[in-house]
């Protein structure tokens, strides 16, 4: 391998890894993390708490003036409002929106930007391929270049690498590239980045591994796995996802059953996971997010293999939409009789409790069903901006300080959100459905039905 690099850089560098340890710690090695979203910012802010030395990139314009006045765009990230204001302050992190200007500064760069999908369920690495061009142009000998992004497996080896050896004009050996999935959960990614996981590092040589291990030994405090190549850390991130999404469609496979049963599957879950083998997960009404539901298609959708299981999950979790929809008709038609143009309450819309997210949000498709079926819906979610709102043509908005002064014929708890905690459960003048499991006991005399439960006993169809 070319011995050519910059002169503070890690890869291929003739210091001793003490001396490179130092030098990342101490400033002498700049970052550059490219995607400061709800994972890039808390990566981006890490990596400036350790480096010193920080710069992140984002194309939205309205982000970056937010990071450099020192706030926080990212909302219930417990613990990195305050190291932003930190690291900005001392002028560890800063933010741009030049990526090219970026990459010419940076000897390590660290790619957190989305995969996405087409329209045809394709992984889409449009974006990631837009920051790979920009770090082409200022890469440099010796640079590392870490994709922390969950891309399909043999991305990196595939696309990144090819692809920086173009712009950049430089020989594959002259630059370090190694897979480094990021595993982190919205509202503790901190603590994720941190090390409540060991960090799994794949370079596409072995010096690539080599020094991607050294940069996150000094970013974690857990272990740090080194796999035999790029393609299996790839695919280490990716078959997490879809261990998840198959596991959660058991569950919700299994509530489909309680109506036919005329009995709580519910029950039987929990039963049956007092034995020690038995893990199956709690029945809802879907799967959202840009990660479960995506990942399933990195493998479906780059690789031509004969699988049926994937898909499969994936159908009945995005079914249980109309589950949900469903049931909720016949509550109403149970309880009033007035299925034809009932008002049905949503409490909550975001695809996880607490997280600013509506992508793949289970809320959505049940709306569009019910408005379909001739039902108004309302909404009520304490997350969402005014910009938010705009989009939700079929929801008509609900403040939550006035949810149980609406006449509806049926409430549904789609999202959990702390705020909820406070509802008036008593208050409401109509049937309930708890869709994550998540209301007490005993709180209201009106009935209360859950996703895995027994449906209400009606004529309907």
């Amino acid at each position: 391998m070319s011995q050519q690099h910059s002169e503070s850089g890690l890869y291929e560098a003739t210091p001793p890894e003490t001396a490179q340890r130092e030098a990342f710690t101490n400033g002498e090695v700049p970052v550059a993390v490219y995607g400061l979203g709800k994972m890039g910012l808390p990566l981006a802010a890490v990596y400036a708490s350790v480096s010193g030395n920080t710069v992140g990139v984002d194309i939205d314009e309205s982000v970056v003036e937010t990071i450099n006045r020192g706030e926080c765009h990212v909302k219930r990230e417990p613990g990195l409002a305050e190291l932003v204001d930190e690291t900005v302050a001392d002028g560890a992190l800063r933010a741009t929106t030049d990526a090219e200007a970026a990459a010419a500064g940076a000897d390590i760069h660290v790619l957190m930007v989305p995969t996405l999908l087409t329209d045809d369920d394709e992984p889409d690495l449009s974006m990631l391929t837009a920051a790979v061009d920009a770090i082409g142009v200022g890469l440099t000998p010796g640079d590392l270049v870490v994709v922390e992004s969950t891309v399909p497996p043999r991305t990196t080896v595939d696309h990144v690498v090819p692809r920086l050896a173009e712009e950049s004009g430089l020989d594959p050996d002259a630059f370090g590239v190694a897979a480094c999935p990021e595993r982190t959960v919205s509202g503790q990614a901190l603590a994720d980045i941190r090390g409540t996981h060991p960090k799994v590092v794949g370079g596409v040589d072995a010096e690539s591994t080599r020094a991607a291990a050294l940069v996150y030994g000094e970013i974690t405090d857990n272990d740090v796995i080194e796999t035999s190549d790029a393609t299996i850390a790839e695919a280490v991130k990716v078959f997490e996802g879809v261990y998840r999404d198959v596991n959660i469609a058991v569950a919700n496979q299994l509530a489909t059953y309680a109506d036919a049963m005329d009995a709580d599957v519910t029950e039987a879950i929990d039963v049956a996971n007092t034995q020690p083998f038995c893990e199956i997960h709690t029945p809802g009404p879907g799967v959202g997010g840009h990660c479960i539901p995506v990942y399933p298609y990195f493998l479906t959708g780059a690789f031509d293999v004969d699988d049926e299981l994937l898909p499969t999950a994936r159908a009945v979790n995005d079914g249980m939409a109309d589950y949900t929809a469903s049931m909720l008709e016949a509550i109403c038609a149970a309880h009033d009789g007035n299925h034809s143009e009932p008002t049905v309450l949503l409490l909550g819309l975001t695809y996880k409790a607490n997280i600013a997210e509506l992508r793949n949000a289970p809320s959505l498709p049940i709306a569009r069903r019910l408005r379909a079926a001739g039902a108004t819906v309302l909404g009520v979610d304490p997350m969402l901006a005014d910009a938010d709102w705009r989009d939700l043509d079929a929801i008509e908005r609900v403040d939550l300080d006035a949810v149980t002064a609406q006449a509806v014929d049926a409430v549904a708890l789609i999202t959990p959100h702390d705020e909820f905690e406070a509802v008036d459960w008593a208050g409401f003048d109509a049937p309930i459905l708890d869709g994550r499991q998540s209301i007490p006991a005993a709180v209201t005399d009106a009935p209360i039905y859950r996703i895995g439960g027994p449906w209400p006993e009606t004529e309907y169809e």
